[in-house]
C-alpha cells in the first residue's frame, strides 16, 4: 500500500532520520558538484553549483514542510536569521526558500483536517458557518488556517491542529540529542536539563488551543482600541483544544512590508519592538514567538499579531533585576552587573568571571537598545550579537562557558533574538535605547508613537511612573 505523501512521520527516530537523511544526501551530492566542477569551465561549474543549492534549499523546505512540528520550526526560524555558514552568494537564496515555511507550507487535505473538526464539534460545519473555504489560507508548523464566514456575517480565520502532528511534535521534544543541541547553541554552560523542561513545556503549551485562546483574550483586552497595535479577537464558543477561531485579519506580509520605502519599514519595526518588549512592563506578559509569519501590515496602518501559541508570563521580581542589570550598563558600573546577573540566575559562581570582560559581552549582544543614538539594525549587527551567544570561534566563547541561562529567562532569550533579527530583515531604525527608557525608567516618550502609546495606556488608568524601582547595591 502507497504511503500517503501527507502523513506526519511520527515516532522519534524516524523523524531525526528523516531529516538527517536530506542533510546528508544533499552533501554528498553538493560534494560530487565540487568534485565535477574540476573538470567543467568556470560558467559552467558556477551554473552546476547554482543548481545545486536551489534543490538543496526546495528539498530542505519540502521535508521540513511535510514534518511539521519542531522540525519545520526551526527551519522558519532560519528563514529570517542571516546565517554565515552560507556563502554569501547563496544566503538570500536559502532565505527565500526557508521564508515559503513562514506563510505557504505544504498544507494537509481538507479531508484530513475536516476529520479534527468532526471530532472537536458536536454540529456539522456547515450548520456552524455560513461559508468554509476547504483550500487552507497558510499553513504553518503545527496546523493551517482556513477562511470562514459565520452566520452573523463575521469573517473569522479558523485554526486546525494537524492530525498526528501531537504525537510527532512530543517526539520532537523526546529527542535528547535535539533539545540539547538547541539548548547549547543558546548557551554552552547553560542546565541543559532545566532548559529542554522549559521549552517543552512552552512547545507543547502550542499544542492546547485552548490554552492559547486564553492568552490571546488577554492580549486583546490590554490592546483593545490601541492606536497601532490589533490583536484579533477570540470566538470563544468555537475554540476547543485544536480548533482555534479568531477574527479575520486582511494585511500586508512580512515580505511586503520589506518592499515598502524605508520611513514605513522604521515604523514597523519600532511597532513591533514595542508590542513584543513594552508587553512586559504594560502586561507583565509577553510573546515569545516574534517570527515574521505571525503578524501583519493592515490597512490602517496597524499591526496585528496573530499568534499566541508560546507566551510568559513574568513576576514584577524579575523585571526588576532586569532592570537593575540595566541600570549597571547605563552607569558603566561592571561589578554591580556582576551581581545583578547573578541575582538573575546567569552567573553560579561570579567570582570566577571577569566584570570587564562579562560587561563588554553584554553590550555585543544587547548594545543595539542600550546605545544613546540612532542605530540602524543590519545583518552584520545580527550576526554579531547572534555570534558572541553560540558561536565556539567568538571572543566570548571561554566566558560563555561559565555563564548558564536560567531556565526562565529561555523564551525572553528566543525572543529577543527573534525580535533583533526581524529588525535587521527590515534595516530599521531608530534610537531603541530611548524607547526602552519609557519603560525601565519612566522616561519622557520618545517617538510620535511613543506619545501615542503612554496617552493610550494612561486613558486606561496606567500611570508612567518606575512601576518596578530598580535596586540598588
Amino acid at each position: 500500500m502507497a504511503k500517503d505523501k501527507e502523513s506526519i512521520p511520527g515516532g522519534r527516530w524516524r523523524r531525526t532520520a528523516k531529516v538527517g537523511s536530506v542533510i546528508g544526501s544533499q552533501g554528498a551530492r553538493y560534494a560530487g558538484t565540487r568534485a565535477a566542477n574540476v573538470a567543467r569551465s568556470k560558467e559552467d561549474a558556477t551554473e552546476h553549483l547554482d543548481q545545486r543549492h536551489l534543490e538543496a534549499a526546495e528539498r530542505m523546505v519540502e521535508v521540513l514542510g511535510t514534518m511539521k512540528g519542531a522540525a519545520m520550526k526551526i527551519g522558519q526560524l532560519a528563514s529570517f536569521i542571516d546565517t554565515d555558514f552560507l556563502p554569501d552568494e547563496y544566503r538570500a537564496l536559502y532565505q527565500e526558500k526557508l521564508g515559503d515555511l513562514r506563510t505557504s507550507a505544504p498544507p494537509m487535505g481538507w479531508d484530513k483536517v475536516s476529520k479534527v473538526l468532526e471530532e472537536e464539534w458536536e454540529d456539522p460545519v456547515e450548520e456552524l458557518f455560513e461559508d468554509f473555504e476547504h483550500e487552507a489560507a497558510a499553513a504553518a508548523s503545527i496546523g493551517q488556517v482556513h477562511r470562514a464566514v459565520l452566520p452573523d456575517g463575521r469573517r473569522v480565520a479558523v485554526k486546525i491542529q494537524y492530525p498526528g502532528v501531537a504525537e510527532a511534535l512530543r517526539a520532537d521534544m523526546q529527542n535528547a540529542g535535539m533539545i540539547l543541541r538547541l539548548a547549547r547553541a543558546l548557551a554552552p554552560g547553560l542546565d541543559a536539563k532545566a532548559a529542554a523542561a522549559e521549552l517543552k513545556e512552552r512547545v507543547l503549551e502550542e499544542l492546547d488551543y485552548e490554552y492559547e485562546a486564553q492568552n490571546q483574550r488577554s492580549f486583546a483586552r490590554g490592546y483593545r482600541n490601541h492606536p497601532f497595535i490589533y490583536v484579533p479577537d477570540v470566538v470563544t464558543r468555537l475554540s476547543r483544544r485544536r480548533v482555534l477561531v479568531t477574527e479575520w485579519v486582511d494585511g500586508r506580509n512580512f515580505e511586503e512590508v520589506k518592499q515598502l520605502p524605508q520611513p514605513e519599514r522604521d515604523r514597523f519595526g519600532e511597532v513591533v519592538f514595542r508590542f513584543y518588549y513594552g508587553s512586559i512592563y504594560h502586561l507583565q506578559h509577553f510573546n515569545a514567538d516574534a517570527h515574521p509569519g505571525n503578524y501583519v501590515l493592515t490597512d490602517d496602518d496597524k499591526v496585528a499579531f496573530l499568534d499566541f501559541g508560546m507566551t510568559k508570563q513574568l513576576d514584577k521580581e524579575q523585571i526588576e533585576l532586569e532592570i537593575t542589570a540595566l541600570d549597571a550598563i547605563f552607569e558603566n558600573d561592571p561589578e554591580r552587573l556582576r551581581v545583578a546577573l547573578h541575582d538573575l540566575g546567569f552567573l553560579h559562581k561570579p567570582e570566577r568571571i571577569d566584570a570587564e570582560k562579562l560587561m563588554e559581552h553584554v553590550k555585543v549582544v544587547g548594545g543595539w537598545y542600550m546605545e544613546d543614538r540612532e542605530i540602524t539594525i543590519d545583518s552584520d549587527r545580527v550576526m554579531r550579537a547572534m555570534a558572541a551567544v553560540s558561536d565556539p570561534r567568538s571572543e566570548f566563547f571561554d566566558l560563555m562557558r561559565r555563564e548558564n541561562l536560567p531556565a526562565n529567562e529561555l523564551m525572553g532569550r528566543r525572543m529577543e533574538a527573534g525580535v533583533l533579527a526581524v529588525l535587521g530583515q527590515l534595516n530599521a531604525t531608530r534610537n531603541w535605547y530611548r524607547i526602552g527608557r519609557e519603560w525601565w525608567f519612566a522616561d519622557e516618550p520618545a517617538t510620535e508613537l511613543g506619545r501615542e502609546d503612554w496617552a493610550y495606556f494612561e486613558r486606561r488608568g496606567e500611570k508612567r511612573t518606575r512601576k518596578f524601582s530598580a535596586r540598588v547595591p
